[in-house]
């Protein structure tokens, strides 16, 4: 059985409770780490980002259609200025004259027609852009509450991480004043069981928050004050005083 001085195992307290802090704290870094809300805004500017592109790639085949729209018109307003200067040089015979006019008044109906075309690309496309900005809005304040977030978060784990080195050097500090057979067993108990050690209070184990039977506080009381001896339900290091009997 290992041993230690009874002086030296009521050590063992204050390194757990330095333990325990160290735990502590690494619970709360993955609490920061996993906050739901990262998540939720994640997949809310995920679904955004897929509207926006949508919107984005409506805008861009609408613009893509008023360029056609206006090429069309174009051709047949060219086409107009051309028939009409033939028309109004007066050559050619009279027969001819008249197809030209003709043909200016079809071509005018045309041009007439494209505008309208025209016009509606346009009034759609006004209303695709603002489809577009509105939805950019929406990007941007996820994007904006998703920053502060992750500022607050990035923030508080900032303030884990310095009291986490200071604790970690008091404890390195503190543990190597302590005895080294008891302190391997105790970070062999820590590591298997999660707690090092705990006290003995009034047959209490404080590792398991259990009244120890009868058997087995016969078994402890029985031990040498220098034994080390474990909770039987935690496993942990049992430290006893007089004083907690």
């Amino acid at each position: 059985m290992a041993k230690a001085a009874p002086a030296e195992q009521l050590k063992l307290l204050e390194l757990q409770g330095l333990d325990a802090k160290l735990k502590s704290l690494a619970s709360r870094r993955r609490s920061l780490e996993t906050d739901p809300r990262i998540e939720d805004l994640q997949a809310a500017l995920n679904i955004a980002n897929g509207e926006l592109g949508a919107a984005k790639m409506a805008v861009h085949d609408a613009e893509a259609e008023l360029k056609r729209a206006e090429a069309d018109v174009e051709q047949v307003a060219g086409r107009i200025e051309r028939d009409e200067a033939r028309l109004n040089s007066g050559t050619g015979l009279s027969k001819d004259l008249v197809a030209l006019q003709k043909d200016i008044a079809s071509l005018n109906k045309r041009r007439s027609d494209l505008e309208d075309v025209e016009l509606e690309v346009m009034e759609r496309l006004d209303s695709l852009r603002e489809r577009q900005a509105a939805q950019q809005k929406i990007v941007d304040d996820i994007q904006g509450s998703f920053g502060a977030i992750r500022a607050e978060l990035d923030g508080q784990l900032a303030e884990i991480a310095a009291e986490e080195t200071v604790v970690r050097g008091r404890r390195a500090e503190f543990a190597a004043g302590l005895d080294a057979g008891m302190l391997a067993v105790y970070e062999k108990t820590l590591a298997r069981r999660g707690v090092g050690a705990a006290r003995l209070f009034h047959g209490t184990s404080e590792g398991s928050g259990m009244q120890l039977s009868p058997g087995d506080l016969a078994d402890i009381k029985a031990a040498a004050d220098d034994d080390i001896v474990f909770c039987p339900d935690s496993g942990c290091i049992l430290v006893r005083s007089p004083e907690w009997v």
